[in-house]
């Protein structure tokens, strides 16, 4: 499969904040499906890993350094179940768009080894969609500057994590498991600075 064909498998997982948006389903049960997603990707690595099954897809989707560690895919699920659990919508949507459409258009643009960073001009264009993704969240439910500021604050966390993936003890660390609590870290420290009656109505 060519590099854009793994990112457009990458962008699918669009459909469950879509559905939110969509007012198909509400934020509880989007971490229903979130965490019925998770025990599925762990079932599949389960039998990968554990019992030693090679799925056909793995050799296509997959990058060398997954072979022997938990894949990206089951990472992207995981990363997106947690900051859907541990943050409001206005927070973890931006963070998990970061990662289902920021992070295929900088793969596609650019991609880097475990250990070095993206070239420049593949990290500024990921800022530029991580900030147009977060900005309409984080300023409806804040005055403008401050709405901006937060985008601005997530992008530059998922841009972050998305450009470069550091090796700690031999293991590298996916951008599929950084880039939504980088966002999310990043928008809520703006929201935290700006004082507790925000932070409150945020339920932060």
């Amino acid at each position: 499969m060519s590099e854009l064909g793994r990112r457009g498998v990458h962008a699918s997982g669009v459909g469950i904040p879509a559905l939110y948006l969509l007012g198909v389903v509400d934020w509880p049960e989007v971490r229903l499906l979130l965490v019925a997603l998770s025990l599925a990707v762990t079932a599949l690595e389960f039998v990968r890993l554990v019992l030693d099954y090679e799925w056909p897809l793995f050799d296509t989707l997959a990058r060398e350094y997954e072979r022997d560690n938990v894949a990206g895919y089951a990472l992207y699920a995981y990363s997106q179940t947690v900051v859907a659990f541990v943050f409001t919508p206005a927070v973890a949507l931006p963070g998990m768009l970061m990662l289902i459409v920021g992070d295929p258009v900088s793969g596609y643009l650019g991609d880097n080894d475990a250990g070095s960073a993206k070239q420049a001009g593949v990290l500024g264009v990921m800022f530029l969609v991580c900030f147009a993704l977060a900005a309409p969240f984080t300023a409806a439910v804040t005055p403008l500057p401050i709405g901006l500021a937060a985008a601005a604050a997530g992008a530059a966390g998922a841009t972050l994590a998305d450009g470069v993936k550091p090796v700690v003890a031999g293991y590298v660390v996916d951008d599929n498991a950084t880039i939504p609590p980088a966002a999310a870290i990043g928008i809520t420290l703006v929201f935290v600075a700006v004082g507790p009656g925000l932070s409150a109505a945020l339920g932060l």
